[in-house]
């Protein structure tokens, strides 16, 4: 790695300056190593490098704790993590795409936002993003998320109930699309199964120091660790320079072009650091709202899948009803959540599953950095409209659920998180209700672009990583 020391920093110029290592700018940076010219590029990280035995080791992503990171009133938990590889370290590697309608929900269902682009514009860089993590696919999901290529990898192993599903809903069960590779790659192993996905004892699932630690090793790109991105300094209608902070000691870097990179809790604090908040920015914090449910089986095993959740479910998912209440991804678990039937003979007959429904954009939920300008979230909960989103899918759920024998469907919990802070860095046509435009470039900072799930304008149920790879490799193209 070409590692940078901060304190001697001071005056450089670059011609691109990064801040954040995870999905959104690590994915930006390869698209922009490819892109042939000479450049002299900077990479910001506000934390270490922790490889992956490391992680393992000391059982953690990180050393820093996100809650050491911002501050809040409420008990809600937003959780990250930061350091080099951000959220590719913790994530459970799920890559579903977002449905073609979430990017109009506004048009079709008069709630909501629509983005400034749509899924077509964003399929190939949807394609190309799995191709870099050699993601696990099902091909009957181009039933309703067109593509144009096959996935890389086949698709894992279903569990008998998910065949059961699968066999009566062709349409809308599939197996769960993931960065979990079902075949071991050059630098990755077959998913164990053992359902620590988050510090995964294989090294299966995609991060970035298995997928794309090279990019540090580029001789035009600078690496500074430990390094915490402060504010920006601007003139007319762009930015100037950096300033960074490491031990205590600050200095300014200058560039032409700025990538904002950190997450959708620190990429707003940072611009409202420098006084270019208003408007939208900080506004509309926000993730998917999930529970767990048990289903009890009567004759039918469970848990004989090859990865940690086997089945994806989109039977909830759209519809008219969307004008009125959110929509629901119903996720089938290979893995014994509430753990196992006690009856001699049926410990297996049993499916967990995660329901998860998707939320509007409110801006009382936001962030400032008006705490002596530590972040700061202001969250006063979940919209109305997804917590009738989640009723209704559980009341749904005997019926989608009729190809199985079901005893009887318990509900267990509500989900603290998701682990999916989005939404304050919103993508749109209007300046007057959003912060970046198509090309994720600030509307008024020209040479600012941001990336990272801060960028969505409005709340999938589908996990968000693939889509803001796919998003950054976009941005960069069109840079």
């Amino acid at each position: 790695m070409n590692l940078a020391d901060p304190a001697s920093l001071g005056g450089e110029h670059f011609d691109t300056i990064i801040i954040g290592s995870g999905f959104g700018s690590a994915f930006y940076l390869a698209k922009l190593l490819d892109s042939g010219p000479d450049r002299r590029i900077l990479v910001v990280e506000w934390g270490e490098h922790h490889p992956h035995d490391w992680q393992i080791e000391n059982d953690r992503n990180s050393y820093l704790a996100p809650t050491d990171t911002y501050y809040s009133e409420s008990d809600k938990p937003w959780t990250y993590t930061i350091a080099l590889g951000g959220g590719t370290n913790c994530w459970f590697a799920q890559t579903p795409r977002f449905h073609p309608t979430d990017f109009k929900l506004k048009s079709r269902y008069g709630v909501g936002n629509d983005w400034p682009i749509d899924y077509a514009d964003l399929e190939p860089y949807y394609l190309q993003a799995e191709t870099i993590m050699s993601v696990s696919g099902d091909p009957d999901m181009a039933a309703i998320m067109p593509r144009s290529g096959a996935f890389p990898q086949p698709p894992h192993r279903l569990s008998s109930v998910d065949r059961l599903m699968k066999a009566a809903q062709p349409d809308q069960h599939f197996a769960m699309p993931t960065a979990r590779a079902r075949v071991a790659t050059a630098t990755r192993n077959a998913c164990c199964a053992t359902f620590r996905c988050y510090l995964c004892p294989a090294d299966a699932k995609f991060t970035l120091n298995n997928g794309l630690i090279g990019l540090f090793d580029d001789p035009r790109v600078s690496l500074a660790l430990k390094t915490k991105a402060v504010r920006f300094e601007g003139a007319g209608n762009s930015i100037a320079r950096l300033v960074i902070e490491q031990d205590g000691r600050e200095a300014k870097v200058s560039a032409d072009r700025f990538i904002l990179g950190a997450n959708a809790i620190q990429s707003p604090a940072i611009l409202d650091r420098s006084d270019m908040a208003g408007g939208m920015t900080g506004k509309g914090l926000h993730e998917s709202y999930g529970a767990h449910v048990e289903a009890f089986l009567d004759g039918v095993d469970n848990f004989d899948g090859s990865t940690i959740t086997t089945g994806l479910n989109f039977g909830l998912y759209d519809g008219a009803f969307r004008s009125d209440y959110g929509g629901a991804l119903v996720y089938f678990d290979n893995r014994w959540t509430h753990g196992l039937r006690t009856e001699p003979g049926r410990w297996r007959q049993t499916v967990p599953l995660m329901v998860v429904v998707e939320d509007l954009l409110d801006p009382e939920n936001h962030v400032t950095a008006a705490l002596g300008g530590v972040a700061q979230v202001h969250y006063k909960g979940i919209a109305p409209y997804a917590e009738l989103g989640m009723k209704k899918a559980i009341e749904k759920l005997p019926d989608l659920l009729k190809p199985l024998p079901v005893e009887k469907i318990e509900f267990r919990s509500y989900r603290p998180t998701e682990s999916h802070l989005q939404g304050t860095l919103r993508m749109g046509d209007d300046p007057a209700t959003s912060v970046i435009d198509a090309k994720m470039i600030h509307h008024r900072w020209r040479n600012l672009t941001v990336v990272g799930s801060s960028s969505f304008s409005t709340c999938s149920c589908a996990n968000p990583s693939l889509t803001v790879a796919a998003l950054a490799l976009r941005a960069a193209e069109l840079a």
